[in-house]
């Protein structure tokens, strides 16, 4: 196992690099020049070049790649265009803004999604199978921005219990946020469920249809135990990449969910830099995503690894089988 999870490691760091890579030559084919938005209309050539030497963008572009390279790699972006402070306490106050919301979202959406999907697809074709399916299909196509404007109608305006919005923007409080992360959070919750359940509902309808279920409930086994102890474990190991993907969505952070909200995160931030063009802030969000995005799916594959062995087994007797065709070939 820890083979597989050291393979899984170095292809994370291959991701990542080319997804440095990739992000920093896109930031920079952007149409227009840095310094003239930053000057506006109105400046002169002199004024134009001058900024342009501080920022460094009259250097080569490969020399500004790996200047900017080696530095992320400790976790040093370089300055906001913008504000002139550090990116990397920007982007960190932005993200744990963001974790306030898609936490408590993860946690409570995966439970209740992985439930009613089992729920679902245990009473299939009843009452109970129908509504769930219903809701879920009907979460699925409604977008998250009337999600959110539903709820701020609901339980903003007509039954004031929670704030519409964060009004101190990025100078908000943890006491400010705490309330006003509610709404927020129970409109990712709507968003990612219905995906979830669907996945797990199918899931665990194929596993009541195989033969070990069949078989254990023709010997007795209550119906209960055999989908809690046999076909639940094995029906979520299909569902993980459906939950991983989920999972990287809200920690990358919600762009249309936090713009209702006014809420001061990861998604926020990114319309505000690239509304001013502050290419160091979009260069570190778009690689904090990434590496979001690689770490939830490597650790959905580890989790796969340990829940399920026969994934442990085939991998094994792949790696005989190559030892296997190289000593034949030597020999030969």
């Amino acid at each position: 196992m820890l083979r597989m999870i050291g393979e899984r490691l170095a292809t994370m760091i291959v991701t990542l690099a080319l997804a440095a890579f990739f992000v920093f030559f896109a930031v920079q084919a952007l149409p227009g020049d840095v310094a003239e938005q930053l000057l506006g209309q109105n400046a002169t050539p002199e004024a134009v070049a001058t900024l342009r030497a501080q920022l460094g963008l009259d250097v080569n572009v490969w020399v500004r790649f790996a200047q900017w390279a080696g530095a992320a790699v400790t976790g040093d972006f370089g300055v906001s265009l913008v504000s002139g402070e550090p990116v990397s306490a920007t982007i960190w106050s932005a993200f744990s803004n963001s974790l306030l919301i898609a936490v408590p979202a993860i946690l409570v959406g995966v439970a209740l999604s992985l439930l009613l999907g089992v729920w679902a697809g245990a009473r299939r074709g009843r009452g109970t199978d129908t509504s769930i399916s219903l809701v879920a299909l009907i979460a699925m196509s409604v977008p998250e921005f009337v999600v959110a404007t539903v709820l701020v109608l609901a339980l903003a305006i007509a039954v004031p219990v929670f704030p519409a919005t964060v009004l101190r923007g990025t100078d908000a409080t943890l006491a400010d946020l705490l309330p006003a992360a509610v709404l927020p959070a129970v409109t990712l919750v709507i968003a990612m469920a219905a995906y979830i359940i669907r996945a797990m509902r199918t899931s665990t309808i194929d596993g009541l249809a195989t033969e070990y279920a069949t078989t254990a409930e023709l010997k007795g086994v209550p119906h209960r135990r055999v989908l809690w102890r046999h076909v639940v474990p094995t029906a979520v190991l299909p569902v993980l990449p459906v939950i991983s993907i989920n999972v990287a969505w809200l920690l990358g952070g919600v762009v249309v969910v936090e713009s209702v909200f006014n809420y001061p995160g990861l998604g926020t931030l990114m319309l505000e830099s690239v509304s001013t063009r502050d290419l160091p802030v979009l260069q570190a969000i778009a690689l904090l995503s990434a590496a979001v995005y690689v770490t939830v799916n490597l650790l959905a594959d580890v989790l796969a690894l340990v829940a399920d062995p026969r994934q442990r087994t085939l991998q094994r007797a792949r790696r005989r089988t190559a030892a296997t065709t190289a000593t034949t070939e030597e020999k030969r």
